[in-house]
């Protein structure tokens, strides 16, 4: 594998995962500059454009400084830069458990098939809810997760009748319903989803919850 390949970091970090499946287990964060999109609420938009331009070899070493199993690439929207498909390979050759967040805005169809997809279907109150790739559907594997942020009650509805059309219970191992932070109060989703009974992992942003709304990892 060529580790001449360079990529443009924003941050790259260790910390709790706040989210998805692993949430608790302390992971390695690689975060790319740049993103398609302008979520209404998102959290990281210092990731637009600021960034150093690194080599695939030195962004490696430090990943390993850390000693954890757990790599998450994120953004901005990391498939944004195509040399990202690349480095989650090699990730993986290194055997790492590689876990990939993005929008569902850029085909995922060439991901690696050991990376687990956590792909962000964008909903209406996102206001880029007209940036889903539809046939990103099609490409999702067993083992990812599709998540939706949920600001009000039509994007709840929304992601339901999207579980529904997609059969994204038998599709993936996780369906992410995850409060917009500051939108939708906690209690609200939960007792939306006791009511309906749905087969769905509500998620909190347990680094919110422990570092503040100032946090975006």
């Amino acid at each position: 594998m060529n580790d001449s390949i360079t990529l443009r970091i924003n941050e790259i970090f260790y910390s709790l995962q706040g989210e998805a499946r692993t949430v608790g287990i302390p992971t390695v964060f690689v975060r790319l500059t740049g993103c398609p999109l302008r979520c209404q609420y998102c959290d990281t938009a210092y990731a637009f454009h600021k960034g150093d331009v690194l080599a695939q070899k030195d962004i490696l070493a430090t990943v390993a400084s850390y000693g954890a199993r757990y790599v998450t690439v994120t953004g901005g929207e990391p498939l944004a830069q195509p040399a990202c498909l690349i480095f989650l390979e090699r990730l993986c050759e290194q055997g790492y458990e590689v876990s990939l967040e993005t929008s569902g805005a850029l085909s995922i169809e060439n991901v690696d098939s050991r990376v687990v997809t956590v792909l962000d279907l964008k909903t209406p109150g996102s206001d880029e809810c007209h940036r889903n790739l539809e046939s990103n559907i099609g490409y999702l594997k067993s083992h990812d997760q599709v998540k939706f942020v949920i600001c009000d009650r039509r994007d709840y509805e929304w992601s339901k009748a999207k579980c529904d059309q997609y059969d994204l219970r038998n599709r993936v191992s996780e369906i992410l319903f995850s409060p917009s932070f500051g939108k939708l109060t906690y209690k609200d989703l939960a007792e939306w989803i006791l009511a309906d009974r749905l087969q769905v992992r509500m998620q909190l942003q347990l680094h919110k919850i422990v570092w503040g709304d100032q946090s975006g990892h």
